[in-house]
């Protein structure tokens, strides 16, 4: 009983936005509801040297920017909740995508001033795929922004939800008062002095009471009965079964910076969010009942801490319950691995944990073995599915810029791109190595980090690639496919996993290649072997 007692109690979710719609300092703000933290860190302000607790790589701290997910877990109220804070700068997109497969749920945020923005279109269009559940926060309500109905109509249309809203704004901006708690019938009033500290709501069951027009004023009290109103007639109530089947998004409001409307947030959420998941492999699907684990690492971190070389895999208990020195199938490897010093994550503080339950996301040292999209059982060969290469839209050729340490530069690239962090492709040719990234911004990341934790330098030059086509022949052996490799032997190269690749110069060449040998089909995602 206790084991599904664990599994109940847990709450493992992400968060996902548009760069700068206030994720990391939601985040932060969780943190502090839940007790991990005493004060916030402020995370663009210069003045408060303090970085946000989620933000654990030195880059980061300088750009005021997440690069890559960070995992944060904490108690509230009796459940253990864990958070993937993701980054939401579009260049690092794919170390989103990834983080997705681990999560049962999702909260988005969104700008009150900037609306729905393309990025958050992109990951919410993934989560609408897998069928995630999602709840919308819409933050920064104490700037001037969008009004209310217009931006929940704005949610609807452009990411195709349907909404209900859980929480309503009194007023916005410089009038705004605070927020009218739908789901506990409560009132929040706002004061701006309370960006660390925590304001309790009143109760508030009935809003024709004459108490409202004192507390806020006649004609914000008249507003508010109006649009509750108009809620309880244009919206549908909330219903938890179409939530967790990802067909209803219920929505809160607040500002994060200043603690408001979070905690309201969380109290829903440890409510009506999901324990952890069934989840899909190839062969069945698991259920996070079983008894016996199953686990999938979904994302590498090398040189957590730069002192002592070490290089992380983050694995996602699917079922059953892991425990420190137990042995475990490495499936792709079919070796059998101890793990003498599991962790369990606070950012960049690490735990040693006897046992972890479904939900959990537990770190494991590793030196070299694993692979994203690796599957841990107690002997069953199970591979789960969903965590592809998305071809690259930015590649550039990697030089050794001190011939001294070109020992140190192979080292570094080859572990960041088993993090995920961009993907390196050999040419056929010549031997010369290729990145390919989602966005520009990771080739300074990698610059950085190959300096700052490897010790070795380098320089780029542009490579006059459209985009990374996986390709897989009909028949290896026919003359059709030796004359494409001849033909187009400059521009093939091998991916990490040695597969063939075709570095297209267009989207014309192409066309032209797959109406020229159409027995050699060209794919986009590394995902194609089914």
């Amino acid at each position: 009983m206790d084991f599904l007692k664990e599994i109940e109690r847990r709450r493992t979710f992400g968060i996902i936005s548009h760069p700068d719609a206030g994720k990391t300092t939601l985040t932060e703000k969780l943190l502090l509801f839940g007790g991990a933290i005493q004060e916030a860190g402020a995370v663009k302000n210069n003045k408060i040297k303090k970085g946000a607790t989620s933000d654990f790589m030195e880059i980061e701290r300088q750009r005021g920017i997440s690069v890559a997910t960070s995992v944060l877990a904490f108690i509230y109220k009796d459940k253990k909740i864990n958070i993937l804070d993701t980054p939401g700068h579009k260049d690092f997109a794919e170390d989103t995508f990834r983080t997705l497969t681990a999560v049962d749920s999702v909260i988005v945020v969104i700008d009150v001033a900037k609306g729905v923005e393309p990025q958050t279109e992109k990951l919410v269009e993934v989560c609408r795929m897998r069928s995630i559940p999602m709840l919308v926060f819409i933050n920064k309500l104490d700037r001037e922004g969008k009004d209310a109905f217009d931006l929940l109509d704005e949610v609807e249309q452009k990411l195709g939800l349907r909404v209900t809203p859980m929480s309503f704004p009194i007023g916005m901006g410089y009038d705004f008062k605070g927020i009218y708690n739908i789901w506990e019938k409560k009132l929040n009033l706002f004061s701006g002095d309370n960006k660390t500290s925590i304001s309790e709501g009143v109760e508030f069951s009935d809003l024709s009471n004459p108490e409202l027009d004192k507390i806020i004023g006649e004609t914000a009290a008249d507003t508010l009965r109006e649009e509750i109103e108009l809620i309880d007639e244009v919206y549908p109530s909330f219903n938890q079964e179409e939530y967790l089947e990802g067909k209803l998004q219920p929505v809160f409001f607040g500002s994060a910076l200043n603690n408001f409307g979070v905690k309201e947030l969380l109290e829903a959420f440890i409510e009506i969010a999901p324990s952890p998941q069934p989840k899909k492999a190839e062969e069945r699907l698991v259920d996070s009942k079983e008894e016996k684990l199953t686990g999938f690492v979904f994302k590498i971190h090398a040189n957590m801490d730069p002192k002592h070389r070490d290089r992380l895999a983050f694995i996602k208990i699917v079922s059953g319950t892991f425990k420190r020195n137990a042995p475990y199938l490495h499936v792709r490897t079919g070796k059998k691995v101890k793990f003498s010093s599991p962790n369990a994550f606070f950012a960049e503080r690490k735990e040693i944990v006897e046992e972890s339950f479904p939900g959990d996301i537990v770190g494991i040292h590793d030196t070299g073995n694993f692979k994203i999209g690796d599957t841990l059982t107690e002997g069953e060969a199970l591979n789960f599915k969903g965590i592809p290469s998305f071809s690259p839209e930015h590649f550039r050729y990697v030089n050794n810029a001190d011939p001294m340490k070109s020992k140190q530069l192979y080292k570094g690239l080859d572990q960041l791109m088993d993090e995920g962090v961009a993907q390196l492709f050999t040419l056929d040719m010549n031997g010369r190595r290729v990145v390919g990234t989602v966005g520009a911004l990771q080739y300074e990341v990698i610059q950085y980090r190959l300096e700052h934790e490897y010790g070795a330098k380098c320089t780029y030059e542009n490579l006059a690639a459209h985009k990374a086509c996986w390709v897989e022949p009909e028949n290896p052996k026919s003359d059709e496919f030796i004359d494409f490799k001849r033909v187009k032997q400059r521009y093939l190269a091998k991916d990490k996993q040695g597969q063939l690749v075709f570095l297209a110069d267009s989207e014309f060449t192409i066309q032209m290649t797959q109406n020229k040998y159409p027995s050699v089909k060209l794919h986009f995602t590394s995902e194609f072997k089914k």
